[in-house]
């Protein structure tokens, strides 16, 4: 049959002699190789078509737009201007709607529609963003003098500082003040010139800067509640707190003379720490002595009292062996340390001569022995035993 005759290739030829695969059927508007593109002629008889269909929906030549036409029109530039009121609001923003400009609504995060325009706008606010302000020392600020302020003592201070703050209330922010940023500026500036003004130099350039910038963002805040600014200040921070650079040398100078007297101000006190506590130790020491001393007398006086009494009591049972013990013990002490010669008065008609050396000092432990000369005199009677009543004899030392 011709329609699957392989001996005639036809108009496209034959195919390759190493392929047995059967091709597909083509359209007559396809090549060998695919569909072929309209070029030439068909093209323009495409757009042709084209023009007739949109020349049809406004009519012809003196027949003007159809009612069809017109309102899709109408319907199509509607819509559009519907739509235009689809917004997105970011999780860190809040949209502030007005009506004619008043002040409508407030919109939270997420996909969110207003009536079009001109009848309602949408102003987007970033209500979780930290906003910085830097006043003071910006080498291109237009009033470089705004860093120079007078303190408390009549001394000019050079201070930088930089205010951190966030919006509370979008509504607020966008309709009370004409420019926020500048407003948040100068309430800075002037709470921290009034908390400066009663503030002395060296508190604000040692230790009081924190209680500069609690006073300051405390001022700040309480002027922008009272303007229902919708914001809230966050903190301050000093950057810088000096002397203006003309006096620079001599607030050194100032300081190191203050530096020194605190220097001997805190050796002064150390030492007069250390001799206090001195003192107070010898006080304590010295009471603590004298009460030892007062009990020790105490119990010495109580223990006294008691011997007597306990010898008065013996003396009562006993008066002549009290009263000889008490003597024999009380020259026992007495000589206990001395050299001795006990001469008898009895028979004695010459004086006696004793040689210098028995009356020499001698070692306490070693015994005491009597002289040869004192026992030569056999007609005197010499005894070396003590007499046994005070009036027995007597006694030369």
């Amino acid at each position: 049959m011709p329609w699957n005759d392989n001996a005639n290739p036809g108009p496209w030829g034959s195919p390759p002699p190493d392929d047995d695969r059967r091709e597909p059927a083509r359209r007559p508007d396809q090549g060998p190789r695919g569909p072929r593109r309209p070029d030439g002629p068909e093209l323009e008889q495409a757009f042709e078509r084209l023009w007739r269909r949109f020349r049809g929906l406004f009519g012809g030549p003196g027949e003007g737009l159809r009612p069809g036409a017109v309102a899709g029109i109408i319907g199509a530039v509607i819509a559009l201007w519907a739509l235009s009121g689809i917004y997105v609001v970011q999780p860190n923003e809040e949209a502030v709607v007005t009506t004619f400009g008043a002040y409508s609504r407030t919109a939270g995060p997420g996909l969110r529609y207003h009536l079009p325009g001109p009848i309602e706008r949408a102003e987007k606010v970033a209500v979780t963003n930290l906003n910085r302000i830097d006043i003071g020392g910006a080498p291109n600020a237009e009033t470089p003098e705004e860093s120079l302020m007078l303190t408390a003592d009549e001394n000019i201070v050079n201070l930088t500082f930089s205010v951190t703050w966030r919006i509370n209330d979008a509504a607020r922010y966008v309709f009370s003040t004409r420019n926020p940023e500048e407003a948040v500026k100068a309430v800075a500036e002037s709470a921290m010139r009034e908390v400066i003004g009663t503030t002395p130099l060296d508190q604000i350039m040692t230790k009081g800067r924190g209680q500069v910038e609690t006073q300051t963002a405390e001022l700040m805040q309480k002027t922008l509640d009272s303007w229902g600014a919708g914001v809230s200040v966050v903190g301050i921070q000093i950057r810088a707190a000096g002397p203006p650079p003309d006096v620079v040398q001599a607030f050194r100078d100032v300081s190191n003379a203050q530096q020194d007297a605190d220097s001997a101000v805190n050796e002064a006190n150390t030492y007069s720490n250390r001799v206090v506590n001195e003192a107070k130790g010898d006080a304590a020491r010295i009471i603590q002595s004298s009460q030892a001393y007062r009990e020790q007398a105490m119990r010495e006086a109580l223990g006294d009292a008691a011997r007597f009494n306990s010898i008065e009591n013996e003396y009562r049972r006993a008066p002549g062996v009290t009263r000889e013990r008490l003597y024999l013990e009380t020259m026992e002490r007495v000589l206990a340390h001395s050299n001795k010669v006990v001469v008898s008065g009895k028979g004695t008609n010459a004086p006696i001569v004793l040689p210098p050396d028995v009356f020499k000092p001698r070692n306490p432990q070693a015994a005491s022995p009597v002289p040869p000369q004192a026992s030569a005199a056999p007609d005197q009677g010499q005894s070396q035993t003590p007499p046994a009543t005070p009036s027995s004899g007597g006694t030369n030392q």
